[in-house]
């Protein structure tokens, strides 16, 4: 059998090439994606501030899928509602929640009815009930989901929701903790609205759930800090309530010294202009000002709990008096 050069082929050579021409966007873009991911990844782990990890979450997902906008909802204590906690787009030109300083005012969405059912009607209820991800065409022709309230907003400010992509968020022990919700995909030829593909999804997933995990986390910081806090404050309070005539001292320390320091942070000039405190700085601060007195918990209560400097068990102030005394008698009396 007679062998085929390749290398003298010129059609099999300019289809190989062909391939190659075609393959390498493709490649060299889920190259870039998987890149990206790792990125945002450790930047997410990196970052401790709840609110930049949920808009960071947010922007990231909208750049992979090309969304226009989008919502991430977190779950309330009681896990029976939604709570906005960033919400963006790009044509209306709206960002609230995160780290943009704007208060999301939008409604709760509950999970359940009032006759103590699972909220199927609205989409994103339904995804946090079920933990299923919900990828909708076009909403207005969507069968099974109640979007009447999204088309009175979309007819009150000129705006067509399109497309939707809700997935939920899910902590490292697979229970939902929130829901991640994109819309109006956007093609970057045309510009028009069109449906979220395979490959966003597949990519919004695996953000969401390094997100989640990483949110997790830093609840769980929080929770920590907030106990220890908490554990400090009742250790301030009872040795504050050992005294009539020093309670509150702990706490009024506390405040004076975290006002102190705001002030030196807010000096643009004298000797304090250079000096600006980080926040983990003020933290320990002000954890160092509530624990300046914990030594008093072993102290007596005679020591403790005095009127004024020199009462112990009584007021010895009359014994410098007496000391006092001595010392003039002591002066009046003629020496022998």
């Amino acid at each position: 059998m007679e062998k085929i050069n390749f290398s003298n082929n010129t059609k099999i050579n300019t289809l190989l090439d062909n391939i190659i021409n075609e393959l390498s966007p493709f490649l060299e873009e889920q190259a870039r994606s998987i890149n990206e991911l790792t990125a945002i990844g450790l930047a997410l782990s990196a970052e401790q501030d709840i609110a930049t990890i949920l808009e960071m979450i947010l922007s990231q997902a909208r750049r992979f899928t090309h969304a226009d906008g989008g919502t991430v909802y977190l779950l309330n204590k009681d896990g029976n509602e939604l709570i906005f906690h960033v919400v963006e787009n790009e044509t209306l030109n709206i960002k609230m929640g995160g780290a943009s300083g704007k208060t999301v005012t939008l409604p709760n969405v509950p999970l359940f009815t009032k006759d103590n059912k699972q909220n199927l009607s609205n989409v994103s209820s339904y995804v946090a009930n079920t933990g299923e991800i919900v990828n909708i065409e076009d909403v207005y022709e969507a069968i099974g989901f109640n979007f009447e309230g999204t088309k009175k907003i979309d007819s009150s400010i000129n705006y067509r929701s399109k497309s939707m992509l809700v997935m939920p968020l899910r902590d490292h022990e697979d229970k939902i903790i929130g829901v991640l919700q994109l819309i109006n995909s956007t093609d970057q030829k045309t510009g028009e609205s069109i449906a979220f593909s395979e490959d966003s999804i597949k990519m919004s997933s695996a953000l969401a759930s390094q997100a989640a995990v990483i949110l997790t986390q830093q609840f769980l910081i929080k929770e920590m800090k907030e106990l220890f806090e908490s554990f400090i404050h009742a250790i301030a309070t009872a040795i504050d309530e050992k005294s009539q005539y020093t309670g509150g001292h702990m706490q009024r320390v506390a405040e004076l010294t975290m006002m102190i320091a705001n002030k030196i942070n807010q000096s643009e000039k004298g000797h304090f202009k250079d000096i600006s405190l980080t926040p983990d700085q003020l933290d320990e601060l002000r954890i160092a000002a509530w624990m300046h007195d914990t030594g008093k918990i072993t102290t007596s209560d005679h020591i403790v709990n005095k009127s004024c400097k020199l009462e112990t068990i009584f007021d010895r102030i009359e014994l410098i008096k007496t000391r006092w005394d001595l010392i003039g008698l002591d002066r009046a009396c003629p020496k022998i």
